[in-house]
């Protein structure tokens, strides 16, 4: 997907000006940020709005409209932030470094939606435990993991949404079969290479599909 592209498909889902503005000073705020945290590749800023805020984005189409949506290891705000601003809901960040957590509050009120953004300081396993009706994680950890540390913010009922790039096949393959749960490998509108792992009443058992 080019950037043109990228522009297009936020144009034909309504994105209000208001927010496209909001959106482009979030861009501009997270390279100059960038310079000194390191949060995305500087190989990936010129390709900004596919990589990072319609890859983001793309994740509404597959979510349910409402409910509560929690964020794992959310770094620079991928896709947390961007589903808080394009979706129009409250979303819980987590994430345990001091200069990220700055930084995602001041992104938050750089987009102008700090009042629907919470973040949670700490590691996911010491949030405290409570079903999400969405579990959203780009970059944090492989799915294995993943799943063991975040089930505690899970029931059979929550939606995991899990950007994988290209890893999503081989990290699903790998899964240990005592998680039971219907997983499917959904491609990236942004890259055909790229995929999204896809879960439903995930939990431990003896075995899964």
């Amino acid at each position: 997907m080019t950037e043109e592209e990228a522009r297009g498909w936020l144009d034909a889902r309504n994105v209000s000006r208001e927010t496209m503005a909001a959106l482009e000073r979030f861009v501009a705020f997270l390279v100059v940020e960038n310079a000194s945290q390191n949060l995305i590749s500087d190989a990936t800023i010129p390709n900004m709005w596919a990589r990072h805020i319609v890859d983001s984005a793309q994740l509404l189409d597959i979510a349910p409209s409402g409910g509560s949506w929690i964020d794992l290891g959310s770094g620079p705000g991928f896709p947390g932030l961007i589903v808080a601003a394009i979706g129009n809901r409250p979303v819980t960040l987590v994430e345990e470094r001091a200069k990220r957590v700055a930084f995602l509050q001041a992104a938050a009120e750089v987009l102008g939606i700090a009042e629907r953004i919470t973040i949670m300081p700490a590691k996911v396993e010491r949030v405290p435990p409570q079903p999400f009706a969405v579990i959203s994680a780009r970059a944090f950890a492989p799915l294995p993991r993943l799943l063991t540390v975040a089930e505690h913010v899970s029931d059979k009922t929550s939606l995991w949404l899990l950007p994988k790039g290209r890893s999503g096949e081989r990290e699903l393959a790998a899964l240990d079969r005592s998680w039971q749960g219907v997983f499917e490998v959904v491609p990236s509108i942004t890259d055909s290479e790229s995929a999204i792992i896809v879960a439903t009443g995930v939990s431990r058992g003896k075995g899964r599909r």
